[in-house]
């Protein structure tokens, strides 16, 4: 384990590395992922966190996306995608069909993922986003208010993992 040390009236102690407290939240993150994909019955999960500052989102868990677009899904902008479009309109984005949809609201590389039904909601600390809460299953599936509704719960539960 590495230690940061830092002079405490004029003593050096040591203080628990950071990244300590990165890992262990990466890995709640990916535990709550793994158990909302069990729930809701899919294949893909993402959690993007906001940068309010740059009007970017970036990727701080997943499970089940191809090797290859982890680096199209690392970094999203604000308005493009559907975790973009989540936070531009304030709002859950959901599609009946990633394969046949032409809303224009996925990425053209989300085809990739071989996802069909996909629902996406904002996750919120109070009225704030902080980020968004992503899932996709390979079937088409049209995801229901109740769903929604329930992911958003969800979502309030990455909330208090990302404060830490």
């Amino acid at each position: 384990m590495s230690a940061i040390c830092r002079y405490n009236n004029g003593i050096m102690t040591d203080q628990p590395d950071l990244d300590q407290k990165s890992a262990a939240r990466e890995m709640n993150l990916k535990t709550l992922l793994q158990e909302l994909l069990q729930q809701f019955h899919s294949e893909t999960g993402t959690i993007h966190v906001l940068d309010t500052e740059k009007q970017l989102l970036h990727l701080a868990s997943q499970v089940g996306l191809p090797p290859q677009l982890l680096e199209v899904v690392k970094t999203i902008p604000v308005g493009k995608g559907i975790a973009g479009q989540v936070v531009a309109q304030n709002k859950p984005v959901t599609i009946c069909n990633l394969q046949t949809d032409s809303s224009g609201v996925a990425k053209p590389g989300a085809k990739q993922t071989g996802v069909g039904g996909a629902l996406c909601v904002p996750i919120r600390d109070g009225g704030k986003i902080i980020g968004t809460l992503g899932i996709g299953t390979v079937r088409q599936h049209e995801f229901t208010v109740d769903e929604t509704r329930q992911l958003e719960e969800i979502g309030r539960r990455a909330a208090e993992i990302l404060r830490g």
